[in-house]
């Protein structure tokens, strides 16, 4: 075979490939609006005392049984963002989206956005006093680099 041959066939894999792989994206982002859609229509805003949080298993969490049986399999064995919060009387383990999960601050009392029990987002944050003697942030290797580029260039 003359390597143009063996080129043509690498190629046409390739091609064949990125097909399969745009028509399989395709699919599962037209899946992923239509859930968005539900989540939109049953989204709720309650106000709720974050106690705890953290990423776990699902399996090692306090879900529902049924929750837990819904659960697609791929997702059973992945650490999930889970909120521990007390809904009015009621202490309810939450699941929580991962952009929410990271602005969630403990201990606190705040108003989200509530879809059966997934966080979707936060309506509103409490207040946060600036402290005066606050430690300045650790600045990493890659920050220190850029910083002295940075510093070069403008000499």
């Amino acid at each position: 075979m003359e390597w143009w041959q063996i080129l043509l066939i690498v190629v046409a894999v390739l091609a064949i490939v990125l097909g399969v792989l745009y028509v399989l994206g395709n699919r599962l982002q037209k899946k992923a609006d239509s859930q968005q859609g539900l989540i939109d229509a049953s989204k709720q805003t309650v106000s709720i005392l974050v106690i705890d949080k953290k990423k776990q298993k699902l399996k090692d969490s306090n879900l529902p049984k049924m929750v837990q049986d819904q659960i697609p399999v791929y997702l059973k064995w992945r650490k999930m963002p889970l909120v521990k919060a007390k809904i009015g009387p009621k202490i309810t383990t939450l699941m929580c989206d991962e952009r929410v999960f990271k602005d969630l601050p403990v201990k606190k009392m705040i108003k989200v956005d509530l879809a059966g029990m997934y966080i979707v987002g936060i309506k509103s944050l409490p207040k946060v006093k600036k402290s005066t003697n606050a430690q300045p942030v650790k600045q990493g290797f890659m920050d220190k680099v850029k910083a002295k580029a940075g510093s070069l260039r403008k000499k």
